[in-house]
């Protein structure tokens, strides 16, 4: 544990979280409860009925609350629910993690006196509105110092928000990917592979525009693009059918078998326009497959630029296509940055469970004798 059993003294930490999709944001919350909970601090959750992450936690033997957080009166009423759950639980940390539970989670844990009452910050966005990360919370973490810095302009105050990596939990080794057999492709082409949730600020039609100039003129080259989301896939899906590419580029929808599709790609590509901290390029990394993205938010945190990563400026479609060339062209290089891209991501790295556990035990122990 971080501190030697004689002295240890677990937290009684909650988490609650309004989003009903699982995503990254929601991926963080369940390492993380995972993770502290493995060094002995008691982990709950609030979340709505019908969240994905609430089943998700509970198939691993977590308690979860669940209550609907939309309306008004579902705010009101979420307000007393929360402060019997933190009243009868004595927690000593309330996490909140989006704009909506913490209008409610936040309130409560103010009425019922829990020493510390925390909003961490996911996304890399524009804040509008301090209310939830000054006048509610007492203090808040970050994904990134990206994020964190943005937060200190705004106004709050630098003691008061502190960044916490999201960790990487690393995925069994795949030994052979499927990857090639699946899409009927042969070991001699180049397969450049993309993995993300199907918004517009991921950038999809970007590294479109960036690799058909290459594939006319290398006929082994394929772009593999993993994720799913509406509208985006089907407008990806229309301009891929409208350029004339469904048979070099693959749309694969959501998957599960990340790790094995990923140690098929010989190229991570992602032409992100805003990116809080980025934990796929992380996942990228721990396949040994080189990166090529767009040089924005919390990305030059979590990559190391030319030793494992080639970043290229947000807009400059001509310098991302270089950058894929350069690397397609290449085997060598490739090899070269996904080596050192297995080295970054290495266990005790500080995007390890081990460093999320220290970093975020420090903190909370911090902030709660500051405050009482």
């Amino acid at each position: 544990m971080s501190e030697p059993l004689s002295t240890f003294k677990p937290l009684r930490i909650i988490h609650s979280e309004a989003a009903t999709n699982f995503g990254g944001q929601e991926f963080r919350i369940f390492k993380e409860m995972v993770a502290m909970r493995e060094q002995g601090h008691h982990m709950e959750a609030i979340c709505q009925p019908d969240a994905l992450l609430t089943q998700r936690l509970r198939d691993a033997g977590f308690v979860v609350h669940t209550m609907y957080m939309d309306g008004f009166f579902n705010i009101v009423s979420g307000i007393f629910k929360i402060w019997r759950i933190l009243r009868q639980g004595k927690f000593d940390v309330i996490n909140t993690h989006s704009r909506q539970d913490t209008i409610i989670a936040a309130p409560a844990g103010r009425l019922a006196a829990t020493p510390l009452i925390v909003r961490t910050r996911h996304l890399s966005s524009k804040v509008n509105s301090l209310l939830s990360y000054t006048w509610l919370p007492h203090c808040v973490t970050t994904v990134s110092d990206y994020v964190r810095n943005h937060l200190i302009e705004k106004g709050v105050a630098p003691s008061r928000v502190e960044t916490i990596y999201s960790p990487l939990v690393l995925p069994d080794r795949v030994e052979h990917s499927s990857l090639r057999e699946e899409l009927g492709l042969k070991e001699s082409d180049t397969i450049v592979g993309c993995v993300a949730v199907m918004r517009p600020n991921k950038g999809h039609r970007d590294l479109i525009d960036a690799i058909v100039p290459l594939m006319k003129t290398r006929d082994n080259l394929h772009l593999v693009i993993v994720g799913g989301g509406s509208p985006v896939f089907e407008q990806v899906q229309a301009y891929i059918q409208q350029l004339g590419m469904q048979s070099r580029i693959h749309l694969l929808g959501i998957r599960s078998d990340i790790a094995n599709l990923m140690s098929g790609f010989d190229v991570f590509a992602l032409a992100t326009k805003e990116e809080a901290s980025g934990t796929v390029f992380l996942e990228a990394a721990t396949c040994g497959v080189p990166i090529v993205s767009n040089n924005v938010g919390g990305v030059p945190e979590v990559v190391a630029r030319d030793q494992n990563c080639l970043l290229v400026e947000l807009g400059d479609i001509e310098g991302f296509k270089n950058a894929l060339a350069s690397l397609i062209d290449d085997p060598a290089l490739r090899l070269k940055l996904g080596q050192y891209g297995v080295e970054l991501t290495g266990p005790a790295g500080k995007f390890s469970t081990s460093t999320l556990v220290k970093r975020t035990e420090s903190v909370y122990r911090r902030w709660i004798s500051e405050l009482n």
